[in-house]
């Protein structure tokens, strides 16, 4: 029987989050240690989620021979450096988003992982909803139909308060706003489906909060497949939502509206007949769910970390995001068209943030 995987998260934010996925599922995980610079709060969830051992440092957590996988939840800033200890370590690295801070970094980081035999695994909980995973089964059968026009709203609400915490609504920091930190999920549940884009048109503005970077975006794709997208992204709507609407020569899909949930059920798939309705009902008869959300990536981690088959998300997934989001950015900035794939040879190829914001270390013209 195989035994239950060593972890330590790192970071008492969203690693929250993490740290109930892993205690769903006690047969494939064991959870070790919560690791935070403020120990109250580390002690605090630690005593709350009966994990035995808190600490205050990554590099004292990569000493340790007792832990396979780090799981870094920390700010943005920090995963370039933290990302490559941990791997030097002889450890797994799960990381939340935005993994870097530039395509660059992710490429560099392609090189450490290759040489390092240990696997970087980016956090892109949403793919596993039930209801997107419906979405994709019908698409690998064949049932959708060529895509035509889909659609991603990201209505959010984040007011003063939630800017108060010090590395928040900051270039240099947070790395981004609302189309990095927040619609970031949401547009990786279209490329899930729909691959990436070709190119991209897009508009930022700041008018919510009195902060550096975006709280309103939006954007017009076109993907790689011939199909047309549109992207709107707020920080500013009372009503909070996310929604994805998929129009195919077969079938439409619509999700649910709820604003973090919605990848899980209930989607609407409408056939263009009611023979391809049938076909629809045919396809998902025998969906089995498996969990959702961070337990849903967790519990396929686990397989590919035992040897069978891929990590379910992995770092070439996270770089077509942070591509997108250059993208996005430099179309904003600069009010043109952008073309991708971006390479070396592009100007934000060593950083999306704008050149006003832009410090030395974080790229060059």
């Amino acid at each position: 029987m195989k035994k239950p995987i060593s972890v330590a998260v790192v970071g008492c934010g969203i690693g929250r989050a993490h740290v109930k996925a892993y205690l769903e599922l006690p047969e494939r995980f064991a959870l070790k240690v919560i690791c935070d610079l403020d120990q109250e709060k580390a002690k605090s969830l630690a005593a709350a989620s009966e994990v035995p051992e808190v600490c205050s440092s990554v590099g004292e957590l990569c000493k340790r021979p007792d832990i396979e996988v780090i799981d870094l939840c920390t700010p943005p800033h920090l995963h370039f450096e933290q990302i490559q200890e941990v791997l030097h370590a002889g450890k797994h690295v799960i990381c939340e988003k935005p993994l870097v801070a530039s395509l660059e970094e992710a490429d560099l980081l392609a090189e450490v992982e290759r040489g390092s035999g240990r696997r970087i695994i980016p956090i892109f909980q949403y793919r596993f909803g039930h209801g997107l995973q419906k979405l994709k089964r019908l698409r690998a059968a064949g049932v959708t139909g060529e895509a035509l026009v889909s659609t991603v709203e990201t209505a959010w609400r984040r007011r003063s308060k939630y800017y108060e915490v010090p590395w928040r609504g900051n270039w240099s920091t947070e790395l981004g706003g609302a189309v990095l930190g927040h619609a970031i999920h949401a547009h990786d549940m279209l490329y899930y489906i729909l691959g990436p884009a070709k190119r991209v048109f897009c508009r930022t503005a700041t008018r919510v909060n009195p902060i550096e970077v975006e709280d309103c975006a939006s954007a017009s794709l076109e993907m790689r497949n011939g199909s047309l997208a549109t992207l709107s992204v707020t920080l500013g709507s009372s009503s909070e939502i996310t929604r994805h609407r998929f129009c195919f020569s077969g079938m439409s899909a619509e999700s649910n509206n709820a604003p973090y949930t919605n990848s899980k059920d209930p989607w609407t798939f409408t056939g263009d007949t009611p023979g391809k309705q049938q076909e629809i009902e045919e396809a998902l008869k025998d969906f089995v769910p498996a969990p959702e959300s961070f337990a849903g990536q967790f519990y396929r981690l686990y397989d590919a970390i035992q040897g069978e088959g891929e990590p379910p998300v992995s770092l070439a997934d996270a770089r077509e995001a942070l591509e997108l989001v250059t993208a996005l950015y430099y179309s904003g900035e600069t009010g043109g068209d952008v073309s991708l794939p971006i390479t070396p040879e592009h100007p934000r190829y060593r950083s999306w943030i704008p050149a006003a914001f832009r410090s030395p270390e974080r790229g060059r013209e």
